[in-house]
């Protein structure tokens, strides 16, 4: 399977259990002077989790493009020594506000890797 066959299935996936397919945000976020460079999935979605904006749904699904360029979770010395540390990579994400939770999630993530994908258990 390819790395575009995962993603579409992962945004299908997720769409169509009622989650709102959204693009991938700038690389460079220009809302957020806290933020050299989009290190996330959920960045785009930050002023919703703060209860600072509004969107006219409660659930979405993402493939965002980010930069790991330093920070709290620095690993920038082990990029090119193993095959997960990458500089430039996309996050695939699923995100409820205040739809579900946890166990929901959960759930959600399971079905998609058993039965969607067929990945054994």
């Amino acid at each position: 399977m390819t790395g575009n066959e995962v993603r579409r299935r992962f945004i299908e996936y997720f769409a169509n259990k009622g989650h709102s397919a959204q693009d991938s945000s700038s690389l460079v976020p220009h809302d957020d002077p806290t933020l050299l460079f989009t290190n996330a999935g959920m960045v785009q979605f930050k002023r919703l989790f703060m209860g600072e904006e509004q969107r006219d749904y409660s659930r979405a699904v993402t493939c965002q493009r980010c930069v790991r360029a330093g920070g709290k979770h620095n690993d920038l010395e082990n990029v090119g020594y193993t095959a997960r540390h990458h500089t430039f990579f996309e996050m695939l994400g699923n995100f409820s506000f205040g739809d579900y939770f946890k166990k929901e999630a959960i759930d959600y993530a399971w079905e998609f890797l058993t039965k969607e994908l067929n990945l054994p258990p």
